[in-house]
C-alpha cells in the first residue's frame, strides 16, 4: 500500500508531503519548501528511506528547501516541468523578497511532461501537466489509492493565483477541467495550502470552477 503524511511547513503554512511504499518503506517528499529538520525528524519517526523529491512547482514555498535536501542527502530532484525554468532559476531572489532563508537554485535530476510516471518504491503515480498557476506545474495522481497531489492548481473553495508572471487563468481553467476531474469524484486531492477535498465537491461546488 501507499501511505502519505502531509505536514505544513514555512510561514506560508504549504503542504509538504511523505509518500512511502510500506513494503519497501521507500519514500519521496513532495514540495519540501523549508523546516528540513521537522520533516527529516518525521522520516526517522517512521522508519522510512527517503529516496526521491518531487516538485509541482517552483515557487518559494513549495521548493525553497529543494537544493539544500539535495544536497543533504545527494536525492535526484523529479520535476516540475521545464516551463518553471525561470521560477527555478529566480529562487535566490525570491527567498529574499519573501523572507525566506536564503534557497540554494539547483537543477533537476529529470523534468517531468504529462503522461510521465513517478515509482516510489513498488507503486507508480501518473504526472500531468497542469499549467496556470506556472507555466511547468504538475500533479501526481495515484488511482490506487485515489489520491492526487495537485499543489497549487486546486484548493478546497478556491483555485491557485494567476497573477503571477506567466500565470493564466484560462489555462488553470483548462487543467482542472480537462486533466484533474477526469481522475474522478471520489479522488481525493492534497492542495499546496489547507485542507483536503474531493473533485466531485470542487466541481459541484467550488464558485471559481463549479458545474463546470
Amino acid at each position: 500500500m501507499l501511505h502519505y503524511l502531509t505536514l505544513p511547513v514555512t510561514a506560508f503554512q504549504q503542504n509538504c508531503s511523505l509518500v512511502w511504499c510500506d513494503e519497501t518503506r521507500q519514500a519521496a517528499v513532495i514540495d519540501p519548501g523549508g523546516d528540513l529538520d521537522r520533516l527529516l525528524a518525521e522520516v526517522e519517526r517512521l522508519g522510512l528511506k527517503l529516496e526521491q523529491i518531487w516538485l509541482t512547482h517552483a515557487h518559494i514555498d513549495h521548493a525553497g528547501g529543494t537544493g539544500e535536501l539535495a544536497r543533504r542527502l545527494q536525492l535526484p530532484i523529479i520535476g516540475p516541468h521545464p516551463g518553471d525554468q525561470f521560477w527555478i532559476d529566480g529562487l535566490p531572489e525570491q527567498s529574499r523578497m519573501f523572507g525566506f532563508p536564503v534557497a540554494e537554485a539547483f537543477t533537476p535530476t529529470r523534468w517531468l511532461a504529462d503522461g510521465d510516471t513517478v515509482q516510489i518504491g513498488r507503486h507508480t503515480l501518473q504526472v500531468r501537466h497542469c499549467p496556470g498557476h506556472t507555466p511547468g506545474h504538475v500533479v501526481f495522481y495515484s488511482p490506487e489509492i485515489q489520491r492526487a497531489f495537485v499543489g497549487d492548481v486546486l484548493f478546497a473553495g478556491s483555485i491557485g493565483r494567476t497573477d503571477f508572471p506567466q500565470g493564466n487563468h484560462q489555462q488553470l481553467i483548462a487543467s482542472i477541467t480537462q486533466r484533474l476531474w477526469p481522475m474522478g469524484d471520489d479522488t481525493v486531492f492534497i492542495p499546496g495550502h489547507g485542507p483536503e477535498s474531493t473533485f466531485g465537491r470542487e466541481r459541484q461546488s467550488n464558485p471559481y470552477v463549479g458545474g463546470t
